[in-house]
């Protein structure tokens, strides 16, 4: 995973500057497959000649430590990142695996899923939290939102699950959760958005645990995305995986389905009248 993030940060890296593997390697005085190496996200080059192929390609320096530091972690399987890393934009490798993502499927618990946030929502639950400063809190919510622009854009099928908790519980004013229930309404439409609740009568689940993201792939297996107070992780070892993906059978076996979502969001907002808001968009 971390290797796939290499590569495709350095294939980007030589697009913006008009270059082939060839003639990087060349400016560079190198083999093809050195530089070939390097967009796989193999191991086998330094760090000097790394430097030396990110200064060719002005790498802005946020990236260059970035992926200088990616580039020796690129052999190594699951992927904790801690909270206190430096790094503001946690989510940076999750929308890096979400756009190549056929389909992405969310569990949240306790707030709605961050990919079908309102913007005032997602303002309060970021301004909630204990572990951003003030100065960080902008960037992470401009971060969201183009994850949400990524993933929602067609291109994969997104299934997300709440439990009605996720519904009731009030975040700032009742403005501002009336109009995120209006905005689940609106996406729910989306024909490749599927968006199904677990009510709270049902008691107990196999969601207990924790909130989560699935995504699955084309060509590679799926992974998993926790995001914890402390840290962010991505479980690549299919054993783990595995036990996700039986969270989310009994999942959707437990849910309602796509029109009793509906109804239940709309009579949470408070009557019939607010059906005519499920339209398309």
């Amino acid at each position: 995973m971390r290797g796939r993030e290499f590569g495709d940060a350095i294939r980007a890296l030589l697009r913006a500057a008009d270059l082939t593997n060839r003639a990087a390697a060349e400016l560079l005085g190198w083999q093809e497959a050195k530089v070939s190496e390097l967009v796989n996200g193999k191991e086998g080059v330094s760090d000097v000649d790394l430097a030396k192929l990110l200064g060719l390609l002005r790498t802005p320096p946020d990236e260059f430590d970035h992926l200088m530091a990616l580039h020796h972690e690129t052999h190594q399987r699951d992927w904790l990142q801690p909270a206190k890393s430096g790094v503001t934009d946690r989510a940076r490798t999750l929308r890096e695996h979400e756009k190549i993502a056929t389909g992405v499927t969310g569990w949240s618990m306790n707030v709605v899923h961050s990919l079908v946030q309102a913007p005032d929502y997602m303002t309060h639950i970021i301004n909630a939290s204990t572990r951003l400063s003030v100065d960080e809190r902008p960037a992470v919510i401009s971060n969201r939102i183009a994850r949400q622009n990524a993933a929602l854009d067609g291109d994969r099928a997104v299934t997300i699950y709440l439990h009605e908790q996720a519904l009731r519980l009030p975040v700032g004013s009742p403005d501002v959760m009336a109009d995120q229930l209006h905005h689940l309404l609106r996406v729910s439409v989306r024909p490749y958005l599927t968006l199904r609740v677990i009510p709270t009568a049902f008691g107990p689940h196999a969601g207990l645990a924790g909130s989560f993201d699935m995504l699955t792939f084309k060509k590679i297996p799926p992974l998993v995305f926790v995001e914890s107070e402390g840290a962010t992780v991505f479980l690549e070892d299919q054993p783990s995986v595995g036990l996700y993906e039986d969270v989310l059978k009994s999942l959707g076996r437990t849910a309602l389905d796509e029109a009793q979502t509906r109804k239940l969001v709309t009579d949470i907002i408070g009557g019939e009248a607010c059906g005519d808001l499920v339209a398309e968009e």
